[in-house]
């Protein structure tokens, strides 16, 4: 009797204490870069969605929220589906080629034909401000539909997945979009197929993704080759971004897309199978590239109108000590087409009053980024 009494005494002490298990859960490490003192939610409780109209209404309130993700939110059907038109441009699904939904513009005179998409995958989850949402080691799943970070602060993602986004369509859905937004940290994420990031037409200030696994991999693209060709579309107006240890695998093409005089530092990030091009960009794009890896890439930058400081030699990075108050790192090339050196110094000045994220030896990157990037820390 007593050893019952033990057993009905801790099954009820679970069940009224949960503290326990929210307590396990929390943000691991520091917003890098640009994004330096992003706090999100804060010490808000940690809540755990009960499935994905409670998740939406959590990150869609105006209360700072600690939100975990600790299993598959599967969004598919959850809105039902949309008919309409789409344009067979790229060539067929047999093929591996994706098609465009048609947005009422018509098809050029290409092939169109009726289809039907899933309706949740079109649209990301509104995020309002002081939210941190957290995926449980690999579990954190969004299945069908991203976020979108619009007119929205102070906002920290890491450690999630989000696949699945009517991958066989072009504007069938993208990961994480942002627009008018200030003080985001994306982290440890990971995604597979489609677009992964959109910085929309207004400005995105103090934006860090960081360790984050760009997997263009897919069935379905542009190219019919099995890469995804947007990876990173950077549109916004005086956008400021700091992209660090991030592995960006397998895309054949805007891997940035560089516009909109968006200020772009990547640091120590990886560049791996690329069959096509990895940066382009117009309107007066900025990038500074270094500690980074280009490896087996056909073409690193293609068609870009703007600057770029690529940290071509020993000599050339001296001119970074000015503005960042340290020498720029080299990066590595391998296999990679014309050899990417740029030296475009006038718009380091931008980057004065900015936290700036350091920067370790392009081999450090390169043995230690595709392994560590994507959802993959364990917090459980």
């Amino acid at each position: 009797m007593k050893f019952s009494l033990v057993l009905l005494f801790t099954a009820v002490a679970v069940a009224e204490f949960p503290a326990k298990r929210v307590d396990t859960i929390s943000v691991t490490g520091s917003p890098p870069g640009f994004a330096y003192g992003v706090t999100g939610g804060g010490d808000a409780t940690p809540v755990y969605p009960t499935d994905v109209k409670h998740l939406i209404e959590l990150l869609g309130s105006d209360d700072p929220q600690v939100v975990i993700i600790d299993k598959t939110y599967d969004f598919i059907g959850t809105e039902g589906t949309t008919k309409g038109n789409i344009c067979k441009v790229f060539g067929s699904f047999e093929d591996g080629c994706q098609s465009t939904i048609d947005t009422g513009k018509g098809c050029d005179g290409q092939k169109s034909e009726p289809y039907e998409w899933d309706t949740a995958g079109v649209t990301g989850i509104r995020v309002h401000s002081d939210k941190t949402i957290i995926g449980v080691g690999n579990k954190g799943v969004l299945l069908g539909k991203g976020l979108r970070i619009v007119d929205a602060s102070n906002i920290i993602v890491q450690n999630i997945m989000i696949t699945n986004l009517n991958p066989k369509l072009v504007w069938g859905g993208d990961a994480i979009t942002l627009s008018n937004t200030s003080n985001i940290w994306i982290d440890h994420t990971q995604y597979t197929g489609r677009v992964h990031y959109v910085f929309g037409q207004e400005a995105n200030s103090h934006v860090a993704i960081s360790n984050s696994f760009i997997n263009g991999a897919t069935n379905f693209s542009t190219s019919c080759d099995g890469q995804q060709y947007w990876g990173l579309e950077l549109v916004g107006a005086d956008d400021q971004i700091t992209f660090a240890n991030n592995y960006v695998y397998r895309t054949s093409g805007r891997s940035p897309a560089l516009s909109g005089k968006t200020l772009f530092h990547a640091v120590n990030s990886v560049w791996e199978n690329n069959n096509g091009h990895a940066i382009e960009g117009t309107d007066d794009g900025q990038g500074l590239f270094e500690g980074c890896v280009f490896k087996n890439v056909s073409q690193i930058v293609r068609d870009f109108v703007g600057q770029l400081f690529s940290s071509p030699s020993a000599t050339a990075n001296k001119a970074c000590s000015g503005d960042l108050q340290r020498d720029c790192v080299t990066n590595i090339q391998t296999d990679s087409g014309t050899p990417f050196k740029k030296a475009d110094t006038k718009f380091l000045s931008n980057f004065a009053g900015l936290t700036i994220a350091t920067a370790s030896a392009a081999s450090e990157a390169e043995a230690s980024v595709p392994t560590n990037a994507g959802n993959t820390l364990n917090n459980a």
